[in-house]
Parts: structure tokens; C-alpha cells; sequence
């Protein structure tokens, strides 16, 4: 088993990149939301977005490019992350366990997680963070154990890139500042750790300048979503809410891990182990796996806002290597027949979970049929004007969907707008006329389900 488990590991990755890749491209008519929105804002490359930070949309564009409206590329783009930040956790276990052994359950005990499954077919900010989060926490560890300036350097760019792909990446990097504190306080560390800083800001430069001339738009889209709706936009915390909220995200925290200490079950004896609270490798291990999640947990708490569950993707990549580090002498190996049919019925279960959703369900936005709307609108620009579609309009969370998915399908990819002031006939324009505006429609107004009205303005 030893001799195999590169092997074995290789092979589960395989399975795992193409089973998610072709599943949802099988079972879904149309891109998920974050995707569609990614490769809309993508379309408009920038150093961030009026939601995000601008990596999520870099990748995308950059794959849309080589594909086109291919829909199977974008989910391969999404377990291309998965998988590349398998890759780098099992490299990053090499460093705590002498057995290969414990390094492959450490990894396929993350199967069990449905952020690494189930959910990733949805390239998102979330999905985005993985490989960057999973660099950040190798390099960290290489710092600590070199000190060399190379690696510092790369862990403070893999930090940035995490930032450029989400805010809330900066919940790792306090709980890895907490601990290079405590190192530094103990002499087990020096000060050529701050190095980092260079790449950091450095990667980060462009967004900051972005950021201050668009009067910090992403820092008050984050906060709106913690604190209101986002779809009615009320919001603001009463007293329970500081008690529900917290309660509701621990109770989410364990649904979400079930699967995975189901399948930890069957290799371990007992569930009682010594551990040394001195040890620099447990250390690094809580820091990185339990200071982020307690840190969530106190926001919750002192702030009553609403923890989204998937923005939890990135912070269990290495709880595997956590638990088999505590457990590892409990850990039975003549128990793996049992622990490798746990992990296969989870593998082939999610699968077959996702096309049973999406099978049953058709009010999803995956079942949008975004294609042939396109082509609809296509025909009817086509009869009507003779230039070419430069320019969807939408503006809300389903006017901007609709035209996002114009921008995508069309073949002129036309750059999506949430507004446009001045329309021109010559730029080639449609906009998606909200339930409640009047008609100003300068051009031909055409009706088209499940659209209100789209307005084209073009040239004869």
C-alpha cells in the first residue's frame, strides 16, 4: 500500500477532475450565477469589480479566450483549482507525516466536504481562493522552517493574490500573523519573515489605487452582504441576532463536516491522544486550520452578521492533515478496507446527488435556457440592424443575470453595463427594461420571456 499511494493519489484526482467536470456539464443547460457574473466582469478587465477583487473574473476571461462559450471549460476551470489545491496540501503533508499513508487519507478525507465537490462546479470567488489560500499556508511553513528569503517572498505574493481573490482571505492571514507574533516573541523566529510585506503590497498595488478611485465599492458591497439582505436590502442587527446568527453558523460548520468525521470514524481507535502544545508543527497546523474558523465565529458573534456558508470553501483545506497529525497513533491501517469503502460511496454519492437535483429541479438558474434566448435575440437583431451588439444593459441582481447572459452568449460578446448614460445606434446597444421603468425606448422595444422588454438600438 505504501509503494502505491502516489498512485492511488493520482488516480483520485483524475477521477475527481473529470467525474465534477462532465457531471455538471451533463445535468446543467446554463453556467451558476457567480460564473456567468465572473465572465461578465471578465469581459471588462479591471484591477476589481463593484463586488470583488478582480481574480475571480481574470481566470475565466482568460480561459474564454482559448473555449469560448464552451460550458464544460469553465467547470474543468473550477476542478482545476480543486485539484491543484489538492496537490499542494498533499505536498505540504510530506513535511508531518513519514508514512504516504497518512498523507493520502489526509487527502481523501476532504472528499467528504462538499465545498470540494457538490459546490465547486461553480467557479466563484470562493472556488478562486483555494490554490492561493493552500500556496500561502505551504510557503508560510517553508518560511518557518528555511527562513530564507525566497520563501518569504512567495508567501507574501500567494497572500496577496488570496486577497486579489477575496477579502475574507484575511482571516488566514491573521491567524498566521498571530502565530509569526508568538514566534518572533519567542526567538524561535526573526524579523526576516517582514520581507513578505514587499511582495505583498507590491501584488496588491494596482487594487489598492483601484480601490481608493472607486471610493472603496467592494469594501461596502462585503459589509452590506454581512449585515442586510441581499436581495431586499433590509437589514441592520437586533440583540438576537448576535445569539442566532453565531449559533446558526456553528450548527452549519457541522453539517457541512459530517460526511468528513463519518468517514474519520473508520480508521480511528480512539478518540483520546496527547497532544504537545509546544510542538511547532500542531502549532502551525491550529493556526491555520481552527484561528480562522474561531476568528469567523467571534466576527459573528461581536458583529451579528450573517456568515454565507460558502465562503467557508477555503478554511477546511487542511483539516485532514490536522486530525490525522493529532490521531495519527490511533489510526489503524487494517481498517482502511473500511475507510476506502466510506470514501467511495461519498465519492459516487455527491455525483449522483447533484444529477438527482438537478434533474428533478427546472426553476434553477442552471436551467435557464441562456443559449437559446441568445439566439432569439440574435435573429431579431439581425432582421432589424446592421451593426454589430457592443453593449448589454441590466441593472439589479435579475435585469444584470439576463444581460450577463447576453454578454456571454451572443457571438459579438457585447460588454455588459449595470448603466449606461448616453446611447448611441452606432455602438450597438440592448438594454433590459426593469419591471418598473417607463418606456424611453429610442429604438425597436421587443418582448422576449422571461425578459420585461429588451430595447435594441442599432444601426439600420
Amino acid at each position: 500500500m505504501t509503494n502505491n499511494t502516489s498512485k492511488i493519489f493520482f488516480t483520485f484526482l483524475f477521477a475527481h477532475l473529470a467525474i465534477w467536470t462532465l457531471v455538471p456539464t451533463l445535468a446543467n443547460q446554463n453556467l451558476p450565477l457567480d460564473t456567468i457574473e465572473a465572465l461578465a466582469w471578465g469581459n471588462n478587465l479591471d484591477w476589481g469589480y463593484s463586488k470583488h477583487p478582480p481574480l475571480s473574473a481574470f481566470f475565466p476571461e482568460l480561459f474564454f479566450r482559448v473555449f469560448g462559450s464552451r460550458d464544460w471549460a469553465y467547470y474543468l476551470l473550477s476542478q482545476l483549482f480543486v485539484i491543484s489545491s489538492f496537490i499542494i496540501v498533499w505536498r505540504f503533508s510530506f513535511d508531518f507525516f513519514k508514512n504516504r499513508i497518512h498523507c493520502l487519507i489526509s487527502i481523501l478525507l476532504l472528499e467528504g466536504i462538499c465545498f470540494y465537490n457538490f459546490t465547486s462546479p461553480e467557479f466563484n470567488v470562493n472556488v478562486c481562493q483555494l490554490p492561493f489560500w493552500a500556496l500561502t499556508v505551504y510557503f508560510c511553513w517553508k518560511g518557518l522552517k528555511q527562513n530564507d528569503i525566497t520563501s518569504w517572498l512567495f508567501f507574501g505574493l500567494f497572500a496577496g493574490l488570496g486577497i486579489l481573490s477575496k477579502y475574507i482571505f484575511i482571516y488566514l492571514l491573521i491567524a498566521l500573523d498571530v502565530l509569526l507574533i508568538y514566534l518572533i516573541i519567542k526567538k524561535e523566529i526573526n524579523f526576516k519573515c517582514f520581507v513578505s510585506l514587499i511582495s505583498f503590497f507590491g501584488i496588491l498595488l494596482p487594487h489598492l489605487i483601484w480601490l481608493v478611485e472607486n471610493k472603496y465599492t467592494t469594501i461596502s458591497y462585503a459589509l452590506f452582504r454581512s449585515f442586510n439582505d441581499p436581495l431586499t436590502g433590509l437589514g441592520g442587527p437586533i440583540f438576537l441576532d448576535y445569539i442566532f446568527y453565531p449559533i446558526i453558523f456553528l450548527l452549519k460548520q457541522i453539517g457541512i463536516l459530517l460526511p468528513f468525521f463519518i468517514m474519520f470514524f473508520f480508521i480511528v481507535t480512539k478518540y483520546k491522544t496527547k497532544i504537545n502544545y509546544k510542538d511547532k508543527k500542531f502549532l502551525f497546523l491550529l493556526s491555520i486550520t481552527v484561528l480562522p474558523i474561531v476568528l469567523m465565529f467571534i466576527t459573528s458573534v461581536v458583529t451579528a452578521s450573517r456568515i454565507r456558508t460558502m465562503g467557508m470553501a477555503p478554511f477546511y483545506l487542511f483539516i485532514g492533515v490536522f486530525f490525522v497529525y493529532i490521531f495519527q497513533t490511533k489510526i489503524k491501517l487494517e481498517k482502511l478496507k473500511n475507510f476506502f469503502s466510506t470514501f467511495l460511496f461519498l465519492f459516487v454519492f455527491f455525483p449522483v446527488f447533484y444529477l438527482l437535483i438537478s434533474f428533478s429541479q427546472n426553476d434553477e438558474r442552471t436551467d435557464y435556457p441562456g443559449k437559446k434566448i441568445s439566439q432569439i435575440v440574435q435573429t431579431q437583431w439581425k432582421n432589424n440592424f446592421s451593426n454589430e451588439i457592443e453593449i448589454v444593459v441590466g441593472y439589479g441582481w435579475i435585469d444584470g443575470w439576463y444581460a450577463q447572459n447576453l454578454s456571454y452568449h451572443l457571438k459579438s460578446r457585447p460588454k455588459w453595463k449595470n448603466k449606461l448614460i448616453n446611447y448611441s445606434e452606432e455602438k450597438g446597444i440592448i438594454r433590459i427594461k426593469g419591471i418598473n421603468e417607463i418606456d424611453d425606448c429610442s429604438g425597436i422595444l421587443y418582448k422576449i420571456e422571461p425578459f420585461n422588454d429588451i430595447c435594441m438600438l442599432g444601426k439600420k
